[in-house]
């Protein structure tokens, strides 16, 4: 099977499902920013040096993949289609706390760096706070699933807390920012 099919040269693509939309319908806005923080993701993966680290990432990526697919699929044709669920939430505010309860607490607010994960582990914040606001936007033509809605708000705080996780273990200093008024 070829990878190309040139059907996207009329600039559409296909749902699952089978339903053609314009490639920037807002569907294919959700999912492709999605997808970016799949491979996203996928570089922190490759950056981190522990193995729990690692395998949440793993963990994070499948759940990705799910949500991408559930943001593709047009409900419209019955497919069987895993989901985003309850426990996927609760599992991602159970890492949150685990990694925050090592941390001190935060007075300012941080400036990205100290290391490549680190600051690879702040891109993944910024893409999956876009990836929320364009689910969010679909959710307002579409309705969205509400798991997807909170997995994704609580995602991007993981990956916040990730990060001064991330530069705790390593020795990284973190840069608190602080705002010079003249």
């Amino acid at each position: 099977m070829k990878i190309y099919t040139k059907k996207g040269d009329k600039c559409n693509t296909t749902l699952i499902g089978g339903v053609g939309v314009s490639k920037i319908h807002p569907r294919i806005e959700a999912y492709g920013t999605v997808d970016e923080l799949i491979a996203h993701v996928g570089l922190l993966r490759d950056m981190a040096t522990d193995n729990e680290i690692k395998d949440a990432l793993l963990y994070l990526q499948d759940k990705l993949m799910v949500a991408a697919a559930q943001l593709a699929y047009d409900k419209s044709v019955k497919l069987n289609i895993p989901e985003i669920l309850s426990k996927d939430v609760e599992w991602l505010e159970h890492a949150i706390d685990n990694m925050e309860a090592s941390l001190t607490p935060l007075n300012n607010f941080l400036l990205p760096g100290g290391s490549w994960a680190v600051s690879q582990a702040h891109v993944c914040r910024t893409v999956c706070r876009r990836a929320e606001r364009r689910i969010v936007e679909l959710n307002q033509s579409f309705q969205v699933d509400e798991e997807i809605l909170k997995f994704f708000n609580r995602l991007s705080d993981y990956f916040f807390v990730l990060s001064r996780f991330i530069a705790k273990k390593t020795n990284i200093n973190e840069v608190h920012w602080k705002p010079k008024i003249d």
